[in-house]
């Protein structure tokens, strides 16, 4: 969507061919219902921490069906908003799903369009492993339109989306169970930071099973039952595989066009967006580069400028901060301890654990995270991450900082505001023994 809009104001005639909703993963079955979502389930630890304030809250009772109609009707406003950008902008929307036929020609409903310039952003699509029952589980797509929460529920994966569910699940009152193949969760991400999420979510209520996978999922009347590679069975009323995603190209007709594939399907492309084939571009999740929507607007925005602003713009793909919104969130930019040690060798680094002013109020034990990660020569701060309420918030703040090569000098030099959690991050002194 947004390479077709920025193509349009730069004069392009463009069209753009959406066989479903618009707005993608994100807008539909991503990050936005998700964190509708993740703000649900937020809610029973605030009505916690309210009696703790003095305000007398009755017990609680959720409903489901109420959420899910409030995401659904919050949803269709912002199908209906980027279907007008994109007519505003002067796109032509086609109805249908394109298929290349060479390598300037789609085929939609029968119907062929020629172009000069095709951009595949097709995405990517949840998997579930090749076990035997695996037919009976859900997938994150299906997780936002059950008709009822289950009592019981099983999330099987240690990435983004599985923290996320089980965090949600567990919100939400249901007895949550998250069980993932590897030694930690968050793989990929700074193994302190991924420890400490687990710990925290484990204080919640979330059961958390590490090195463990199922290997079998059989019908046991209204229940599913999960035998475990341990050879341990247990009964959930549901089971959700957030075991990775796959670039959806299949069916595109991209190999018949030249288009060079990756082994999981990606579309391999330079550092443009260009295809093997001149003609063929991909951005997003499609390419398998690092899949978050603001890296695929960027890559949009990027392209568009590239073919019809005048203007080569590859995409800087480095310091791009994140966040996941389990319970607690999570936030992170640059690099991760072990990267940065393995990169620059000598490193420091600066960490801060405490239990935020909210919570001295009551009986919480959750526990704010902090990290600062600094290359000992330079003492430029290569790393910044945190895991604790509104984590998202303060490092899109310190993501500018690390883009811009702040040093720890500088860091301190900042004077921070007063009570804060975030000003923690300008007031770390003393590098933790290494």
């Amino acid at each position: 969507m947004r390479a077709s809009r920025i193509a349009a104001t730069l004069g392009a005639r463009v069209a753009i061919a959406e066989s479903g909703r618009f707005g993608g993963t994100c807008v539909n079955v991503g990050c936005i219902p998700k964190k509708l979502f993740a703000y649900a389930a937020h809610f029973r630890d605030v009505l916690k921490d309210a009696a703790d304030f003095g305000w007398n809250v009755p017990e609680p009772s959720f409903d489901w069906t109420r959420l899910v109609a409030n995401k659904d009707r919050e949803i269709d406003r912002l199908n209906g908003v980027y279907e007008r950008i994109l007519a505003n902008a002067g796109v032509r929307i086609l109805r249908g799903r394109a298929v290349l036929r060479g390598k300037n020609e789609v085929e939609i409903n029968g119907d062929t369009v020629t172009a000069r310039h095709i951009l595949v952003a097709t995405g990517s699509w949840p998997q579930k492993p090749g076990i035997p029952g695996a037919e009976l589980a859900i997938t994150s797509n299906e997780a936002f339109y059950l008709e009822q929460l289950p009592k019981r529920a099983l999330v099987v994966g240690g990435g983004y989306i599985a923290v996320e569910f089980a965090s949600i699940f567990n919100g939400l009152g249901v007895a949550t169970t998250l069980a993932y193949r590897g030694a930690r969760i968050l793989r990929g991400f700074d193994a302190e930071l991924g420890a400490k999420l687990g710990e925290e979510m484990g204080r919640k209520g979330v059961a958390v099973i590490l090195n463990l996978n199922p290997v079998s999922l059989s019908r046991q009347g209204n229940a599913i039952q999960v035998e475990f590679n341990d050879n341990t069975k247990q009964e959930f009323d549901l089971v959700l595989f957030a075991t990775g995603r796959k670039p959806n190209t299949a069916g595109l007709g991209l190999e018949a066009a030249g288009v060079k594939l990756a082994t999981d399907g990606a579309v391999v492309v330079d550092s443009y967006s260009k295809s093997s084939v001149d003609s063929i571009h991909a951005i997003g999740d499609v390419t398998n580069r690092l899949n978050l929507t603001p890296v695929a607007t960027a890559e949009g925005m990027a392209l568009a400028k590239t073919l019809f602003g005048g203007t080569p713009t590859p995409v800087d793909h480095d310091n791009v901060p994140t966040a996941v919104f389990a319970n607690p969130n999570l936030g992170t930019v640059g690099l991760s301890e072990e990267v940065a040690r393995e990169r620059f060798g000598r490193i420091d680094v600066y960490k801060s654990a405490f239990r935020s002013l909210k919570h001295t109020m009551g009986a919480s034990e959750e526990k704010i995270f902090m990290k600062l990660v600094v290359d000992a020569a330079s003492r430029r701060v290569v790393g910044a991450h945190m895991l604790g309420p509104d984590a998202g918030e303060v490092i899109q703040g310190i993501a500018i900082a690390i883009k811009l090569g702040a040093t720890k000098a500088q860091f301190d030099a900042t004077i921070g505001i007063h009570p804060t959690a975030a000003e923690e991050f300008v007031t770390m002194r003393d590098p933790a023994a290494s």
